[in-house]
């Protein structure tokens, strides 16, 4: 069974965002969100009107300085190809050692539904109850939705690490976004 990678997770991170476990060419890169057609570094980036490096070091610094943690809700699980209707026999990872490693935590960004419901359905105890947690359309291919779509709902992100839970929306259309509210 393939295992996913460990945690890009700063003792000083405030937002957590969980994939669910890294597709087959991200696992081949060792990289997360390492398939081009994934949005997810796109949409990050774009967040703060900052270019895409091509460099992986790179991408995972600006993670770092956003105090943003990454990691999948899977340690490991059975799967034929990319897809999460496939996962079978699903282990989810440690996450009452991440609450100690990342004690700054305030939040938890699911990268799709699919996260969020695997998350609430495997992870007993929940070390990290106490914190908000929101579901974002997925960044991959397979989630047919148009880009600026996905980065609008993408906002709460940057309003939270910005602001705080008070200005985790999207934006109006004058700040650039859609104007979705959820």
């Amino acid at each position: 069974m393939p295992e996913s990678f460990p945690p890009v997770a700063a003792e000083d991170a405030r937002v957590l965002i969980l994939g669910t476990m890294p597709s087959v060419l991200s696992l081949e890169k060792a990289q997360y969100y390492g398939n081009p057609l994934n949005a997810f570094w796109r949409i990050l980036f774009s967040l703060w009107d900052r270019p895409l490096p091509a460099d992986y070091g790179k991408r995972i610094a600006f993670v770092q300085e956003k105090r943003i943690a990454l990691w999948d809700v899977l340690r490991e699980c059975e799967r034929e190809g990319s897809a999460d209707a496939s996962i079978r026999k699903p282990e989810p990872n440690d996450f009452a050692a991440l609450a100690v490693r990342c004690p700054k935590l305030e939040a938890v960004f699911f990268n799709s539904q699919g996260a969020a419901r695997l998350y609430e359905r495997l992870v007993r105890p929940d070390p990290l109850a106490h914190l908000p947690k929101t579901a974002l359309p997925s960044t991959s291919p397979a989630r047919a939705m148009k880009f600026e779509e996905k980065r609008a709902c993408w906002f709460p992100l940057r309003g939270w690490l910005e602001n705080g839970p008070s200005k985790a929306v999207p934006p109006t259309r004058e700040e650039g976004g859609k104007g979705i509210r959820r």
